[in-house]
């Protein structure tokens, strides 16, 4: 009988923080042991009560692995509806303030056996190896993927400078060709890394197609579905689209005179945002953020997204999911969704007006059975196996592939060249006076007593890995 798969999904938060990199590698996992045919873990951080306090919504505080890990899955099966076998391991994360990130402490290779280190999945492979110390992961496990789901360096260009962004997008490229086989783009909005390819390999939330559904039903039977005009929601920072969103309501006051536009979300520029908005002519209300699966979002007809930063924005799937139209920038995160009839796309802001007044003048085309399985996890997840080329039976390393005499010269070449990278890349993340010049969090370097024992992890004190290394 033929040995199943052993994927290990690493990622960078964990539910109950509502972000891109807690649900949707929690969804694949979900949808990837579905079948039964592969084993599948998923590696998602702890964090002390101190550090949550910080990250997670609504005063939410876990006190064991096992409070943290019940939550989560009852969330998972409150969405899919249907139970699914799957491993949730924690590792010891540290919350960084100033990059609003959670980085792993440690090394985080060892949570995972060595017998099970069969394939890993890298959910933001450049977050989770900058300052990685430990086990080389291409030596850990057979085969690597790295998944690239944020824009970093449009981040650090708008909050920080060119020069460090010019940097990070060096230092990013260097650390993926180390530590991955293969990488995975959700899209072209993603800085390009070596053995990369462009593929939106995320679905949406089940229940989203589910209130899709009810909306088809509404319209096919000449009942009112959608009764409110324009909304958005997302994490209310001015870099996830409130700026656009508000420079294109001010430019176009009286082209869009009558316009009432509702915002959703809860973030760091929540009170600037509210001011920028009270200051305009036409009717932009400002609410704290709920979940987009909330009623109270069922009846809006139109979504308005002018955000660049994202890869692929998950609201805007959501939205469509929903049956909405969606008014959204002809930009590289949005490619994917130009195959749905609802999708608007506008390149400039008259284009933006234009777009806006026919989406609130029109019904929504109702989705077809195709375009919905597209938006799916269970498409989704075709599509990963595929890009992957994990649907083609046992995976076989690059360094086993065949190669004719002549190649195989310039690939030890670039074999050793990549471990003396490694090697170096390690040493420099062994000291924590260089980790903290390269801005990682103070005490990273290994997980303390107190982190170890929250997890089940054995602590190991100074003077043991002094021990170790000596033997």
């Amino acid at each position: 009988m033929a040995k199943k798969q052993h994927i290990a999904i690493y990622t960078t938060a964990s539910l109950p923080w509502m972000t891109g990199t807690a649900v949707n590698p929690l969804f694949r996992a979900c949808y990837l042991a579905k079948d039964g045919e592969r084993k599948v873990t998923l590696a998602i951080p702890w964090l002390s009560p101190k550090d949550q306090a910080l990250v997670y919504p609504d005063n939410m505080r876990f006190n064991t692995a096992l409070d943290q890990e019940a939550y989560v899955r009852k969330w998972l099966e409150d969405r899919t509806r249907f139970i699914t076998r799957f491993d949730i391991k924690f590792y010891p994360g540290r919350f960084s303030v100033d990059k609003r990130s959670i980085l792993p402490v440690g090394d985080i290779t060892e949570i995972i056996p060595d017998e099970e280190a069969d394939i890993a999945v890298l959910e933001e492979p450049e977050h989770l190896t900058w300052y990685h110390h430990g086990k080389r992961w291409k030596k850990k496990f057979r085969y690597v993927i790295g998944i690239v789901h944020t824009n970093y360096l449009e981040y650090v260009k708008r909050e920080k400078n060119a020069a460090e962004a010019l940097l990070l997008k060096y230092v990013n490229s260097w650390l993926v060709s180390i530590y991955c086989h293969k990488v995975i783009r959700l899209s072209a909005a993603t800085q390009d890394v070596p053995r990369s390819v462009i593929c939106n390999v995320h679905g949406v939330n089940p229940k989203f197609l589910e209130i899709g559904k009810k909306k088809k039903e509404e319209l096919e039977a000449g009942k009112p579905a959608f009764t409110k005009g324009a909304y958005y929601i997302g994490k209310m920072i001015w870099s996830k689209g409130y700026k656009e969103l508000l420079d294109l309501l001010k430019e176009h006051q009286k082209e869009l005179s009558g316009l009432e536009v509702d915002l959703f979300g809860n973030g760091e520029d929540s009170n600037e945002v509210r001011e920028e908005a009270k200051k305009l002519e036409l009717t932009v209300r400002v609410h704290p953020g709920r979940d987009h699966a909330d009623p109270l979002f069922h009846d809006y007809k139109v979504f308005l997204n002018p955000s660049t930063t994202d890869v692929v924005c998950t609201t805007t799937a959501e939205a469509l999911a929903m049956g909405k139209i969606v008014v959204c920038a002809n930009h590289p995160s949005n490619e994917f969704f130009k195959q749905f009839p609802n999708c608007r796309m506008y390149n400039d802001s008259k284009g933006f007006v234009t777009a806006t007044q026919k989406a609130l003048s029109e019904n929504p085309a109702p989705l077809t059975d195709a375009q919905r399985h597209e938006l799916s996890w269970e498409a989704a997840t075709e599509r990963f196996l595929r890009v992957a080329e994990l649907d083609r039976g046992p995976i076989r390393p690059p360094s086993e592939e065949p190669l004719e005499k002549c190649g195989s010269l310039s690939f030890n070449m670039k074999k050793r060249l990549e471990e003396t990278s490694a090697l170096i890349h390690n040493a420099v993340m062994g000291s924590e006076m260089t980790r903290r010049a390269f801005g990682a969090v103070p005490g990273t370097l290994h997980p303390d007593e107190e982190l170890c024992r929250e997890i089940g992890l054995a602590y190991s004190s100074r003077k043991q890995r002094s021990k170790r290394k000596i033997l």
